[in-house]
Order: C-alpha cells, then sequence, then structure tokens
C-alpha cells in the first residue's frame, strides 16, 4: 500500500501528453479519410463515459489497422462522450445510436438490459465480467498542498473546498460516494458515521459538475476549489498538464472502480455490424490494448502489464464493491435510486 503521502514517479508522465497529442493528430487523420473514401456501413459507434477521450482515439487507430491487417475491411469508430449516467440513458432513449458502450459503472451498462438493449448475460460475453481495465479515485490538490489533504477526513477539515462531479450524471461522482462511504466503513467505522462523512463531504463540495471532464475544467481552469475527487487517469492527465501547479495525493484506500463495456444487440440487427462491434470490444483485451490503457493512467486486468506500468500505477489499498454492498447493482439501490443514501443528503449544487 502507498504512503498517503508519497507520491508515484512521473518519470513516464510526458508519455500521457505524447500519446494524447498523437492519438489527436491520428484521430483528426481518420476523420478526414473517412469524408473522402469512408463507407457508412463500416462504422461503430462507441458511447463512452466522460473522461475517456484520449484513451480511444489512440485505441481507436490501433484497433483499426489490426482488424484491416486481419480482414481487409477499413473501419470507422465514431465516439460521444459524457456522463456515465447521462450517456447511458441517451442510449436508452435512443438519442445516442450507439453499437457499443463502454462506460463508468456495471449499473450502467445493465440499465440498458433492463430495458432490452442488451442481451441477458452480457458480461459473461467477454472476458473479466466485461470489465477491461480498472480504477480508482484519488484527490488532486495544488502544488505543494497548500491544505495539507492526504487522506479522506481531510477533505472535510477547515474551510477545504471539493470539486468532483454529481452522482446523479457522472460515474466519477458516484464513486466519489461510494469511495467515501468506504474509506469509513472499511476501516471499521459504522453506516451512521459513513453516513455523517458523506453529509460532511457534500456540505465541503463547491460545484457538482454533470461529468468528469467538467470537473476538471473547473478544478484547473476555473480554478474553483482546494481538492479534485477523480478518476486515478484524469489526475495523472491534469498532473501531466500542469506539473509545476497540480499534484497527485493517494488516499490511503479507495475503491477499485470496474468500468464495463457490452455490444448493444437491440441496435446491432445487421450481423456484420455486429462482427464489427464484437472484435472491437475484444480487442480491448488483448496485450496490445492493455499496453496502450496503462500508458493513460488505466489499470490493465493482465497482472504482468499492470506490473510493468508500477511507476505510473502504483500499489495501493483498493476495496472491492462488495465491501459495502452485495453487488454494483445493490450499491445502485442503496446509495443512488430514489430514497437511496443520496437523497438522504441535500441536493447537489450543478455547474
Amino acid at each position: 500500500m502507498a504512503d498517503a503521502t508519497q507520491q508515484p514517479s512521473w518519470s513516464r508522465i510526458p508519455w500521457l501528453n505524447i500519446f494524447a497529442i498523437a492519438a489527436v493528430v491520428v484521430a483528426g487523420s481518420l476523420i478526414t479519410v473517412k469524408n473522402l473514401h469512408g463507407d457508412p456501413s463500416n462504422t461503430i459507434l462507441n458511447v463512452s463515459y466522460d473522461p475517456t477521450r484520449e484513451l480511444y482515439a489512440a485505441l481507436d487507430p490501433q484497433f483499426i489497422a489490426e482488424y484491416k491487417k486481419q480482414t481487409g475491411v477499413k473501419l470507422e469508430i465514431k465516439q460521444s462522450h459524457g456522463g456515465s449516467s447521462r450517456q447511458a440513458r441517451n442510449v436508452i432513449d435512443g438519442s445516442e445510436k450507439a453499437d457499443v458502450v463502454t462506460l463508468a459503472l456495471p449499473t450502467d451498462v445493465d440499465a440498458l438490459r433492463k430495458r432490452g438493449l442488451i442481451a441477458p448475460g452480457w458480461q459473461s460475453r467477454l472476458p473479466n465480467n466485461s470489465v477491461p481495465y480498472t480504477s480508482t479515485i484519488v484527490f488532486v490538490v495544488h502544488k505543494g498542498n497548500p491544505k495539507n489533504i492526504h487522506d479522506w477526513p481531510d477533505l472535510v477539515k477547515g474551510d477545504v473546498a471539493i470539486v468532483t462531479p454529481n452522482p446523479r450524471t457522472s460515474g466519477n461522482g458516484k464513486l466519489s460516494v461510494l469511495a467515501a462511504w468506504g474509506s469509513v466503513t472499511t476501516r471499521g467505522g459504522s453506516d451512521a458515521q459513513a453516513l455523517a462523512f458523506l453529509k460532511a463531504l457534500f456540505q465541503h463540495v463547491a460545484v457538482f459538475d454533470t461529468g468528469a471532464r467538467g470537473a476538471a475544467t473547473s478544478f484547473t481552469i476555473e480554478k474553483i476549489g482546494d481538492v479534485h475527487l477523480t478518476w486515478e487517469n484524469e489526475a495523472l492527465r491534469e498532473v501531466a498538464a500542469d506539473k509545476d501547479e497540480f499534484e497527485i495525493v493517494y488516499p490511503p484506500v479507495s475503491i477499485r472502480a470496474e468500468p464495463a463495456v457490452a455490444w448493444v444487440d437491440a441496435n446491432l440487427k445487421d450481423k456484420k455490424t455486429a462482427a464489427f462491434a464484437r472484435a472491437y470490444l475484444e480487442y480491448l483485451f488483448t496485450d496490445a490494448a492493455q499496453e496502450t490503457a496503462a500508458k493513460f493512467g488505466y489499470r490493465p486486468i493482465k497482472p504482468e502489464i499492470l506490473a510493468r506500468h508500477a511507476d505510473l500505477l502504483p500499489n495501493i489499498k483498493l476495496f472491492p464493491i462488495t465491501a459495502i454492498a452485495k453487488d454494483w447493482d445493490d450499491a445502485r439501490e442503496k446509495f443512488f435510486a430514489d430514497n437511496g443514501i443520496v437523497d438522504t443528503i441535500a441536493p447537489p449544487k450543478t455547474n
């Protein structure tokens, strides 16, 4: 377990900038090629959560090149990004005609199954219960950590101002709630103490943005708040962009986030497009994709690849969802359903 004050080595952080810039250039080139020569029938749409823009801008051209090499077919991948729960609702209401979804929480994907858009048993169709990489919630603070924030209780001291997304719309927001709760109960605290801590935490939130990237903008660009509760990959991106102004604090304990993926059966009536969608998601579990995920701050599910990136993704104590609920669906009901724990707290402010 990493010490709360210990920072990971940033010797490989420049890769984040290099890969992000290269990915944007390549993605732009692919759009140009598509406009000139693209076949619309060879296009699939990935509806994803907020911070995965850079990841899929890098992964998509890798997959496109590999698929063309294997089959001779040139594909185009379109992307949509936003708060994970909002993205799930957009697919449900038809405003996003997703071929695949790559969302922040298994429950966001399962919401589509409950509406008949994804087949039952979707988690068994891909390895690791359809979770290609994991993540967690960490803290980004101003350089030098002027508020002396090292652990969850430090977030509710004095005049500390927090930035984190709205749990009603964002996977990051939900995970911040779950991580905060578990930071109490997994260390011997009661549910009553966890609820009191969560109430105090909400009172310290300066702004609840609708998604993770909006929260990052509030903290890093608009200079709101003293600490940003965010995905590990977002924290790494923020610090890489301005290492003279921000730094990461790894709390002693946090949650193991499990972003999940699935193809959307109801939108894949054409067998050819269905094959494209399946191949795309299967690619996420290959060594090449796992390496790319690690370089962008996501924790690969393959231990040997994660170990190669220990300087970027340090070994820390991450509790599973089963430490605070029966499973992800039980956590959704307990914390985020109507009259759940979040509903017992004052309505969050939205930016």
